[in-house]
Parts: structure tokens; sequence; C-alpha cells
């Protein structure tokens, strides 16, 4: 099923995940990971930028290998479990059925657990360890970044990297409840949503040069010609904490839906959610509008939306 055809599997912009909060909600173990039809292809997806950019999509600490493997240990007993259709136990470890079985994989990160775990799943995965500075990324596998740099916070404790989001830079109320849940999480798992809009159905969407600059008045429109209808897709960012039992750092999993965003003149709801999506853009302040990218983009997408949702 192409991505055109499929109703969106998650609409937090119903107004149930709002954007810049924190928006933490329990999660049932059972439903730790997502599997989907897409699964082929974003592990070849993945194999793709290992073979290209390893260096960019996954980075590692010394001494974070036990907790890797404590990751691909999870994954081993969970997926055949849950997903029987999909993962299989074999001889050697986990096979995920359709996809090739010996990836190539640089022979830097290729003997990384974290890596074998990451070849098995959708999710993006990140380890975060804790130090005297607080909650650091000490190494993750970050194929599907919606614009920001490994490379760049790698070793960042949370304060640093979630600098650049308005309001929950260092000293703020936001990220001193960020920290404390972090430090307070147990045997729970937790799960947030965030989202966004880009032009095209890119997986490997990095932070761009046009991105970095303080200038957003000079930011071009995302949409060639100002096609909305044909270029804009919502990225859906479904994402879940859990501490691992033995190592007690926190593994955080990123899984990304591409939905077009014309696709919600299909849904039943489509008037509720065209309304509601409009209404989180028009909310969105300057800063917000700068970090989300939507400066050129706003005014075009809500009365987009807006007449989606009077055709609804």
């Amino acid at each position: 099923m192409s991505l055109a055809e499929a109703l969106p599997t998650h609409t937090p912009y119903d107004g149930s995940s709002t954007l810049f909060s924190i928006g933490l909600k329990p999660l049932d173990p059972a439903n730790w990971i997502e599997v989907d039809g897409h699964l082929v292809r974003y592990l070849n997806e993945k194999r793709r930028l290992y073979a290209e950019i390893s260096e960019r999509v996954f980075v590692e600490e010394d001494g974070t290998r036990d907790a890797q493997r404590e990751v691909l240990e999870l994954l081993g007993a969970y997926l055949p479990e849950r997903f029987p259709g999909t993962h299989r136990r074999t001889d050697t470890g986990i096979e995920v059925v359709g996809a090739a079985s010996h990836p190539t994989v640089p022979a830097g990160p290729g003997d990384a657990p974290l890596v074998a775990a990451s070849l098995l799943v959708q999710e993006d995965l990140i380890l975060m360890r804790r130090d005297a500075s607080g909650w650091r990324l000490a190494a993750g596998s970050l194929c599907f970044p919606s614009s920001w740099s490994l490379l760049e916070k790698f070793g960042k404790p949370l304060q640093q990297i979630h600098a650049p989001v308005p309001g929950f830079g260092p000293g703020t109320r936001p990220a001193e409840l960020i920290n404390r849940m972090f430090d307070g999480l147990q045997g729970q798992a937790v799960e947030r949503y965030n989202w966004s809009i880009q032009s095209g159905d890119a997986l490997y969407h990095p932070l761009s040069d046009l991105q970095r600059t303080d200038r957003a008045t000079s930011r071009p429109s995302r949409f060639p010609d100002g096609d909305i209808d044909a270029h804009a897709f919502i990225r859906v960012e479904r994402q879940t904490l859990r501490k691992l039992p033995s190592s007690l750092d926190i593994l955080f999993t990123i899984r990304i839906h591409l939905d077009p965003l014309a696709v919600l003149a299909r849904h039943p709801d489509r008037a509720t959610l065209a309304l509601s999506f409009a209404s989180q853009l028009q909310a969105l302040d300057l800063a917000q509008l700068d970090y989300k990218g939507l400066t050129s983009d706003r005014d075009r997408l809500v009365a987009f939306l807006n007449h989606m949702a009077k055709d609804g």
C-alpha cells in the first residue's frame, strides 16, 4: 500500500498532542514497537544510509556496548512474540521476513548491537545515560531525523539538546520537568507524539542550512510553486521512553509516519481534523513557526486546511 492510499495511523494534530508541550502518556508495553506494511522499505533505507553516510546516522560512546546489547536482547524477545508474521527466531538471532539477511554495513558500526537492533524495526533508537550533567545522548541510530543532527547532539545533556526548541532551553520549567521525568522513569514506559509538515516524503530529513539561519523571514517556501496539495506531507513522530533494567540507561525510540496532507480529504473525520490542524498552526508564535520551518507557508497551509474542512 502506498503512502497516498493509506489513511493516517496517528492524528495527533486532532488536538490530542499540542505542539511544544511535553505530553507524555503511559504506554502499554505490548504496544512498544509499531510494524506496518512499510517495514522492508524502512529497513532498506536504513541500510542505504549506513552504507553511504554511517558517520551521520550512528554514534556511540565507549562503554555503551552492554546497553546496546540489552536493547537488542529486549527486541529479540519482544518482536517474534508480538509480530510473528514479520519477525522469527533463527539459529543466529531474529530474522525479518522479506528483508535482506546480510545487510551491508560499514566495518566500524557494523558490529554495534544497536545497529543490529535498528535493522529489526522501523524506529530510530537513542540511548540516554545519566551523569553529573544530566541525561546525555550516549549512543544512537538516527536514520530518520526530523530536522536535527545526531552529530550535533551527541554527548550533550537534555538541556543542551533541547536548547533550540522555543520554551525548552536551559533553565526553563519544561526543561526541568523533562529532567525530573527522566529521573523518575522506572519500570513503566511512556509515549508522546510530535508532528510537523515537510515537502516530499523523504524519511531522512536532517537539519538543512536554511534551518540554521536566524533570519526566519528570508526562508523561501518549502513547496514548489506553492503547490501544497502535491508536495506537503505530515510527519508524525511517535516517541517512547523506557528505562533499561540492567544498564539503567533510557532507550528513546522515534517512529516516523509520513502521510500526504491531501490524504486527509478522504478521512471520515476530515472536517474536524482539518479545522483542528489549522487551529494549531494558527496558534504558533513567530519563534515556534521559525523552529518548525513554517514561517513562509503557515497562512497557505491554514487556507488549504480550511478549504478542506469546508468541502467536508
